[in-house]
């Protein structure tokens, strides 16, 4: 008797499913297509990006070889063909590579191309904090200390990846303008830091020594 209402039982699972299938079956299907297609579109797309990169690796690849050799205007060029078509990684460190290159023939328009990158808001700050201080570094010897603290202040705090080279540029600038008291200030930023690299604290300290002795209070 048992055997029977199984048997009865699984007929009507069998009824039951052939309903739902009947009244499902193009969804479902369409669904399946559906998951089919998108996992080819996305195995096809992360080919494509793969190939990409390689080729926007081994190009940027051949543009530093170029730039290693001296050719700077074949780098030059090579890194601005990167910088308008390669995937965004490569298009970023390819304008600071390519305004790099430009430094050596036209320090001016680096500048120019420098202070583009840094203003571009669509970039990591980290990039954009680099190409400030890359462009701070050609202007140090013709700039007033002033134009250098519009440049780098905003780069020299606690949080920045680029803080020690802003630092240390605004030290020196405030130095040579005979700012005793904004050279004192950027040099005991630079050593009570505690991640200031020790290089860096040693030319803190003869700069420091270059100093007149601070005045004591009677």
């Amino acid at each position: 008797m048992s055997e029977l209402f199984n048997e009865v039982d699984e007929e009507l699972r069998r009824e039951r499913l052939k309903k739902l299938w009947d009244k499902y079956s193009l969804y479902i299907i369409a669904a399946a297509v559906l998951v089919i297609v998108g996992v080819g579109a996305w195995r096809g797309y992360e080919y494509y990006a793969a190939k990409q990169a390689a080729e926007a690796g081994a190009a940027f690849a051949a543009a530093a070889e170029l730039a290693e050799q001296n050719k700077h205007a074949e780098a030059e060029a090579a890194f601005d063909k990167i910088a308008a078509s390669a995937p965004s990684g490569y298009r970023m460190l390819a304008r600071l590579r390519a305004a790099a290159e430009v430094a050596t023939r036209d320090p001016g328009l680096a500048v120019k191309r420098y202070d583009e990158i840094a203003a571009d808001r669509r970039l990591p700050a980290p990039y954009r904090d680099l190409a400030s201080i890359r462009a701070a570094g050609l202007v140090m010897d013709t700039a007033n200390y002033n134009d250098l603290v519009q440049r780098l202040e905003p780069i020299a705090t606690a949080d920045s990846a680029f803080r020690h080279t802003a630092r240390e540029l605004l030290a020196l600038s405030a130095w040579r303008a005979n700012n005793v008291a904004a050279t004192r200030q950027w040099i005991d930023k630079i050593t009570t830091d505690a991640e200031t690299p020790g290089s860096l604290r040693s030319r803190a300290d003869v700069l420091q020594a270059l100093l007149p002795p601070a005045a004591t209070k009677s």
